[in-house]
């Protein structure tokens, strides 16, 4: 099979790790396949793998590096609100797992985030949450029918904004829990699903650690339609829009299924199974962490995950080598605790909102619109100019 390497050739042309393989794999720029002779072992297309070296050896033209900062490549706008360094998760220069270890809130967070101090700002009632059953229905209900009263954010005073923002926060978590209520988000959680006290500080603790996340796709969502100067709602609808797709906040039902899968036929097999069609391992890995997502560790270690969690994990380590990421730790907490099922998602976008309402808030204060270009790969233009037919 010559249009195939096995793994040891593969480390030694890219001059990468295993675990970097299989990240490769994972993602889908490497096709893998079983072994003929071997069912134990992989192959992996050899032109995937020169393909890479190619990419690996020649500079990149100014062309190709802005395509690729769509897709985890360079930052493309300037931002004081979070960073991942040295393999950490930092707000504003604050260790996040570090701020959830010393017990703070996501509202603490949210203030933190927006650059602010002191006692948080609210207006002084809100309506309550939509009567709806599903938690996701009853946020997108609540963000859309703000967004369609509030004013214009742009040129609205910081200390303005940021009341807004707190008072938005709020009315989420009302959203989320479908009660309205006072006090921190996790404790109106823990009230609203009925958990005792060590649960109720595993939510602040998954709050604190997903409340932003630099430049991710519903975060970026959320401030092009700050750019334009619309609302903080109309922002965190944008960025909640995102959020719900199956590649970002919609992760966890993968993962969910992942999990059934170990459950139904033995995590080592199901994990092998992945590995020898080329598949990904949802839960496990992330672009920004080679060593490992911080989030991840930072929750995972203050519970034990359920079965049949803990064997995927292993399986999985055992098998790759990866690391588990912030989705699979929101599936082992909303398992641990007997969650709804939309948990993860909900504890997401919960979080969430407050970094999408600082990103929006400080990309209002630059006063740009988010306008990027486009590649034009169509049909060249022609002269003379196309004209329609007089029968369209």
């Amino acid at each position: 099979m010559t249009d195939w390497l096995d793994a040891d050739q593969v480390l030694e042309q890219l001059r990468i790790r295993p675990q970097t393989l299989y990240a490769y794999v994972s993602r889908g720029r490497i096709e893998a396949a079983g072994h003929p002779g071997d069912p134990r072992r992989s192959l992996y297309r050899a032109s995937d793998v020169a393909a890479l070296a190619r990419k690996k050896a020649r500079g990149r033209r100014l062309a190709d590096v802005a395509a690729e900062a769509i897709a985890w490549g360079e930052p493309v706008l300037p931002s004081a609100i979070t960073t991942v360094s040295g393999g950490k998760l930092w707000y504003r220069g604050e260790d996040a797992a570090g701020l959830a270890d010393q017990g703070l809130t996501l509202e603490n967070v949210a203030r933190l985030l927006r650059g602010g101090h002191g006692a948080a700002l609210k207006a002084s009632s809100r309506p309550p949450p939509p009567p709806m059953d599903s938690a996701r229905s009853r946020l997108f209900l609540t963000l859309a029918e703000r967004a369609g009263r509030e004013p214009p954010a742009r040129g609205r005073a910081p200390l303005a904004l940021a009341m807004e923002a707190a008072d938005l926060l709020d009315a989420i978590v009302d959203a989320a829990t479908g009660q309205s209520g006072e006090g921190p988000a996790h404790q109106r959680f823990a009230q609203a699903w009925g958990l005792p006290p060590d649960g109720a500080d595993l939510i602040r603790r998954a709050l604190v650690l997903l409340a932003d996340h630099e430049l991710n796709a519903s975060t970026f969502a959320a401030r092009v339609a700050a750019s334009t100067g619309a609302s903080l709602s109309a922002a965190c609808l944008a960025g909640l829009s995102a959020l719900s797709g199956p590649l970002h906040g919609g992760m966890a039902a993968r993962v969910e299924a992942l999990v059934e899968e170990a459950d139904r036929r033995d995590a080592a097999r199901a994990v092998f199974a992945r590995l020898e069609r080329g598949s990904s391992l949802p839960g496990f890995d992330h672009p920004l962490y080679p060593d490992g997502d911080p989030r991840a560790a930072a929750l995972l270690a203050r519970f034990e995950p359920p079965e049949p969690l803990t064997a995927l994990w292993q399986a999985t380590r055992a098998a790759t080598g990866l690391a588990p990421n912030i989705d699979f730790a929101l599936v082992a907490l909303a398992r641990g605790l007997a969650l709804p099922p939309d948990a993860p998602f909900t504890l997401f976008a919960t979080a969430r909102s407050a970094g999408w309402t600082a990103h929006a808030i400080e990309q209002l204060q630059t006063g740009k619109l988010i306008r990027p270009r486009a590649r034009y790969v169509g049909t060249v233009p022609t002269n003379p100019p196309y004209s329609p037919s007089s029968s369209s």
